[in-house]
């Protein structure tokens, strides 16, 4: 009972902790988009996402990738008595593995930037990738750092330097586009600047780090002892990968887009710019699918430990009761998430972007957040499990069917075509995880209950919004500025978010308990049982 309960406290605080760092960089990730793309217009907005794939891969996989599997490394080491001589050894020779693997990157992205450029058929975008280039420079260092601090339980760092890498990368962004857009009307100088804000940012989170390191420990001193370096290279390499699987699927589907949308669209008989434009205005969709799975991120950097640990425990209920919980849960908050997108999305669209176009293509590309919330999840549950050679196949089949059906829906549907494309493989991806996760653990992930009453409190939501869309529609017959969509989206979120989270209490679609275990999910847990008090 005791470790049962220290398990859920270690649930609870490493799921908050890592819920509010996520919440801030996320709600700073789409605070620097909206006013970038007001600033550059749809066109400019394109140029950006076409390269932010490429940077994005590297930082990802080096930094957040390679941080969780020094990390585990390092607390395996310690765990079976090794001394901290040897976890200096090995944090030295994963340190100079990465500045290779670094140095490599950095002349694949410099050096290949312009084939690369032409495989998109836009060869002005040879310059950002040379200023985003130099963003895996900083990787060795930043990796090392964010691990040794991560082993050793520091957790506080971590968050402060993801905050503070955002800030400074808003800033910049922000800042530098505003001066540079009195000057000149390239969107190619403004993206550049916004290449340079990120690499600049990334450094900012080195310093934090180092400062952090200075107040926290003694100098390392230096070691002579010898050690295997293929079977450490190898553990690492593999396990970053696995690690950063679930989001480098997102930037793989992304970089799916780069090189085909833009290329299609062309070929189908569509102008230069007006191809920008619209590619532009489909990467609306990525800011708000961010938001919408941040939820389903903070839960799956939380359950890998805890499965870890309950997994191999024979005594207490094991680890099948947080699996279901988190399953509910990411489920729970990713239907809500997307229902919610899809809804109004029209009204958030002129809302952040000036315009409502494509606010079709963008509610179907909203839907991704569903099996998005599953895949984070479930990748994260299976690699608690030390299961990462399948959900890795899974992920790279998705990665498969999604080009597939750019080259087959984007001829035939346009940018419609794409976000099909993107449905369908993340869509396969998540059941198929379901399926292997069910078989490996025969849990019964939720009964039908649960998902009878999470469609009823769709369906309300549903009827409250769209309720409201025809009220407001009668009243006010025309909607002209961007003002009156403010106004929309305010009242339409606030009415929708209220009635599902009102079904959701009344019907206890989660039990009291169950929300405590949920990041900030004690006022919920208030909420429903205020509600279902007896009289």
């Amino acid at each position: 009972m005791t470790s049962q309960r220290f398990g859920m406290k270690n649930y609870m605080k490493g799921a908050l902790l890592l819920t509010v760092a996520a919440l801030i960089v996320k709600v700073l990730s789409a605070v620097y988009r909206v006013p970038y793309q007001n600033l550059v217009g749809d066109q400019g907005f394109y140029v950006y996402q076409q390269v932010y794939p490429f940077i994005s891969f590297f930082v990802v996989w080096t930094s957040s990738g390679f941080a969780v599997a020094i990390s585990k490394m390092l607390a395996d080491i310690e765990g079976h008595g090794g001394t901290s001589e040897y976890k200096r050894s090995v944090s030295r020779v994963i340190f100079y593995y990465l500045t290779a693997l670094s140095l490599l990157f950095f002349c694949l992205l410099f050096f290949g930037a312009e084939p690369l450029a032409n495989l998109m058929e836009d060869p002005q975008l040879a310059g950002l990738l040379k200023v985003g280039s130099f963003i895996t420079l900083c990787m060795p260092l930043l990796a090392i750092l964010k691990g040794n601090f991560q082993a050793n339980s520091h957790m506080q760092p971590v968050a402060y330097a993801q905050v503070f890498e955002q800030t400074i990368r808003v800033s910049i962004i922000l800042i530098g586009t505003i001066i540079l857009i009195q000057y000149t009307q390239s969107v190619y100088s403004a993206g550049k600047i916004a290449m340079l804000g990120t690499v600049i940012g990334e450094v900012a989170g080195i310093v934090l780090l180092l400062y952090f390191l200075k107040r926290s420990y003694k100098p390392l001193g230096k070691t002579a002892i010898k050690i295997k370096i293929w079977p450490i290279l190898k553990e690492v390499t593999l396990y970053s990968i696995a690690i950063s699987m679930s989001a480098l699927l997102l930037l793989c589907f992304q970089l799916v887009d780069s090189f085909t949308i833009f290329k299609m669209l062309i070929q189908s008989g569509v102008a230069s710019e007006q191809a920008m434009e619209i590619k532009g205005i489909y990467d609306r969709g990525q800011p708000l699918v961010q938001l919408g799975i941040v939820i389903a991120t903070s839960l799956s950097l939380a359950i890998v430990p805890l499965v870890a640990l309950k997994a191999h425990k024979s005594n207490g209920r094991g680890e099948k009761p947080f699996i279901q919980l988190t399953y509910r849960s990411s489920l729970l908050f990713g239907v809500a998430s997307a229902l919610g997108l899809i809804l109004v999305m029209p009204y958030i669209n002129q809302m952040l972007f000036m315009t409502d176009a494509y606010s079709e293509v963008l509610k179907l590309y909203s839907f991704q957040i569903v099996p998005l919330s599953i895949i984070l999840t479930f990748t994260a549950i299976l690699q608690g499990y030390s299961k990462l050679k399948f959900p890795a196949i899974c992920l790279g089949m998705g990665i498969i069917l999604k080009y597939l059906g750019n080259a087959y829906f984007v001829p035939k549907f346009g940018i419609l075509g794409a976000a099909m494309a993107s449905n369908i493989g993340l869509i396969f991806t998540a059941i198929a995880l379901i399926v292997y996760l069910k078989k490996l653990t025969s849990i019964r992930f939720a009964g039908f209950q649960f998902y009878k009453r999470l469609a009823l409190a769709s369906i309300i939501m549903a009827i409250v919004v769209n309720g409201t869309i025809f009220g407001l529609d009668f009243v006010f017959p025309t909607m002209l500025s961007r003002v009156d969509a403010l106004i929309y989206s305010v009242l339409l979120v606030g009415l929708g978010a209220f009635s599902f989270i009102t079904a959701v209490a009344k019907m206890r679609v989660l039990t009291e308990k169950d929300w405590f275990l949920i990041p900030l999910g004690r006022r919920m847990a208030a909420y429903q049982l205020l509600l279902n008090r007896k009289k």
